[in-house]
């Protein structure tokens, strides 16, 4: 870090909005993206609400070749760190490309085993869960079902990918709450009681969003966290799905 900069009177050259990212959720991709257009020599203000990045900034600047230089503290939720840009420019732009092609070959990884009666238990990285039958109709269960994870997994999804995209945006909503439904198209077929599909008829999900924050900027978020959902598209491909978001 430079000392006896001010940074606060620091004109940068680029400035953008990391929101909640963290170093290991794509914000190097976003900074090495924006620090492209940056002249060697030049300055980028990175804008973040991730407490991490105060701590992985620093070495990242070290190993790419830049300069960091410091940080401002905007207010309890959101922190302005600043970087002057190294002079491996040809080695930036090689980076960005190679750390763009892991992040498209990137395979996600698991595995599952069957542990207990009417249970099953995946294993993940530093994660384990318990699920229980592929679908249940008793009102309580040890563990949910496979049916319930996977609206779960929607509604996750969309919820966390919501609160970071209002993040990088700027916009202030107090609290992101869904509701998830799904029918099957024939749960019988399911049990082997009846011909047909048993797959997912339709799924609806509806995002309450509390915010006084402008109401198009709030919902042009919430149109790029539906885009930008993996399981949301996937699942549009596949059955009827629903995405409502309600501004209270």
């Amino acid at each position: 870090m430079t000392d006896g900069l001010d940074l606060e009177s620091l004109r940068p050259d680029r400035v953008f909005d990391g929101g909640d990212l963290d170093c290991g959720s794509g914000l190097v991709l976003l900074i090495r993206e924006n620090m492209l257009p940056v002249p060697v020599g030049g300055v980028l203000e990175m804008r973040s609400r991730e407490r991490t990045v105060r701590d992985d900034l620093p070495p990242w600047c070290r190993m790419s070749g830049h300069e960091y230089l410091g940080a401002v503290v905007v207010d309890p939720t959101t922190t302005r760190y600043f970087v002057r840009k190294g002079e491996a420019v040809a080695a930036e732009a090689a980076a960005l490309e190679a750390d763009k092609r892991r992040a498209e070959e990137y395979e996600w990884r698991l595995r599952v085993r069957a542990s207990g009666h009417l249970e099953s238990t995946a294993y993940c990285r530093n994660f384990s869960w318990k699920a229980g039958q592929p679908a249940s109709f008793e009102e309580k269960d040890a563990h949910p079902s496979s049916v319930e994870l996977l609206l779960g997994s929607l509604g996750t999804a969309l919820a966390t990918g919501f609160a970071s995209e209002v993040s990088r945006a700027g916009l202030e909503v107090d609290d992101i709450e869904l509701t998830v439904k799904g029918r099957l198209g024939n749960p019988l077929a399911h049990l082997g009681l009846g011909d047909g599909d048993p797959g997912f008829a339709e799924i609806e999900a509806k995002c309450f969003a509390s915010t006084m924050a402008d109401e198009g900027a709030v919902r042009a978020a919430w149109e790029r966290t539906v885009e930008r959902s993996p399981i949301a598209v996937t699942l549009g491909r596949a059955t009827r799905l629903t995405l409502k978001l309600a501004i209270v």
